[in-house]
């Protein structure tokens, strides 16, 4: 087996596999990337930075719309009720009021 080979990037460790060679495939996992374990039920070896890097937020949510807000004296253009037809409310009259 060859470290960064494309056999060991894609392979899937069986249970049995991964509980023999638990060091190689943390190792693998850091040299080479995530290592799958199992076929039924899979699970992923991945370091923690890696691990990390992915589920965490590049920016809260907060700060991104705080920085991405819009400056200056942009017009929004909002529609005029006025000129909206009437609808017609369901219910009403049919013994169906709430008040």
């Amino acid at each position: 087996m060859t470290i960064g080979s494309q056999s060991e990037q894609g392979r899937i460790w069986t249970i049995a596999e991964a509980k023999a060679r638990l060091p190689e495939i943390l190792r693998l996992a850091e040299e080479v990337g995530p290592q799958q374990i199992g076929k039924r039920n899979t699970f992923v070896v991945v370091p923690e930075r890696e691990w990390e890097r992915r589920i965490r937020p590049k920016m809260p949510l907060g700060q991104w719309l705080v920085a991405n807000v819009p400056r200056g004296g942009i017009e929004l253009e909002l529609p005029d009720r006025k000129k909206e037809p009437e609808r017609e409310i369901p219910f009403q009259g049919d013994g169906w009021d709430l008040e």
